[in-house]
């Protein structure tokens, strides 16, 4: 049975504590249930002398050298915002407010299970009307080198990412996930960050990456992975960048219809992706999202939806 999939926020409100991975910093990260058609928007509550207020959105983007970093109109800023936004889309979350204590939001254990366990600990609620979507018509890509981002038509969402990197601990992967809130959970939320070992030694010496560890990433020397515990996948790091494009992407404004196909892309080039997309008005439009549900399961999925719009 196909029915209107309804718009979803957080039952209650609910916090995760941990460190920024620039300042490593303590952070504190706190969701609360939003209104239908507010979106998800980000607040400073550290900041008081200014709009705090920061709309998470592709158009907010500012920077994107090693994390995507959101910035409003009176320059206050939210950074490292990809894990939890692949975890508001994974899960179909559409109106949140994230209120946060510091400039960066927690690394935690690298990956997006964190964010996934707190929203599921008090769950979702179906609100009105329904969601809405952003439909592709057509190819749009952005190229930049050698590197690839694109998107296409497709009936669902779905993400094809090849990497390719001279360590052979990381080598070539190629993976294809069709994202949905039953997969997201097992193929992506679970693939951490990673980096080079030379890598995070320059970033301290420039007063940066202060709170990563091998708790928080997967750190690559060489040839050789320096976490004891070795991978949670067998292709974790091309996992970990479909995670962090499905993030992004979610800064659309509302989930995608369509194919993401990334070739060694990384936030820049998933950004301006974005900003190609929304410039060709004839690429895109937007449509009322469905769902498939069991049919002896459909009217009480609707009385339930009705229920909880009506709280």
């Amino acid at each position: 049975m196909i029915v209107l999939e309804a718009q979803k926020t957080v039952a209650a409100r609910v916090h995760i504590d941990g460190v920024g991975l620039h300042t490593g910093k303590p952070v504190r990260v706190t969701l609360l249930p939003a209104p239908s058609d507010h979106g998800i928007v980000f607040r400073r509550s550290d900041v008081t002398d200014r709009d705090n207020l920061i709309p998470a959105r592709f158009d907010q983007v500012q920077d994107t050298q090693l994390c995507t970093v959101l910035v409003n109109g009176a320059g206050v800023s939210v950074r490292t915002v990809e894990h939890l936004m692949a975890a508001f889309a994974g899960l179909h979350i559409d109106n949140v407010v994230v209120d946060v204590d510091g400039p960066e939001l927690p690394i935690l254990d690298g990956s997006a299970e964190p964010f996934v366990r707190m929203i599921e600990s008090v769950a979702t609620v179906g609100q009105r009307p329904p969601r809405r979507a952003i439909k592709i018509l057509k190819r749009i890509e952005a190229r930049v080198d050698d590197k690839l981002a694109a998107l296409e038509p497709d009936d669902g969402f779905a993400i094809d990412f090849e990497i390719d990197f001279e360590s052979r601990a990381i080598d070539r992967r190629v993976g294809s996930y069709e994202i949905t809130p039953e997969s997201f959970g097992d193929l992506l939320s679970g693939a951490r960050t990673f980096g080079f070992r030379h890598e995070v030694e320059f970033l301290r010496s420039r007063g940066l990456a202060l709170g990563g560890s091998l708790d928080n990433a997967v750190v690559v020397d060489g040839d050789a992975i320096m976490n004891p515990e070795g991978l949670r996948f067998d292709d974790e790091f091309v996992r970990h960048k479909a995670l962090d494009a499905l993030g992004d992407l979610y800064l659309a404004g509302a989930p995608i219809i369509g194919r993401f196909i990334g070739y060694k892309s990384g936030h820049a080039l998933n950004n301006r992706l974005l900003h190609m997309l929304f410039a060709d008005r004839s690429a895109w439009t937007y449509v009322a999202a469905v769902e498939d549900v069991p049919a002896q399961s459909g009217a009480a999925w609707a009385e339930a939806g009705v229920a909880a719009a009506e709280r």
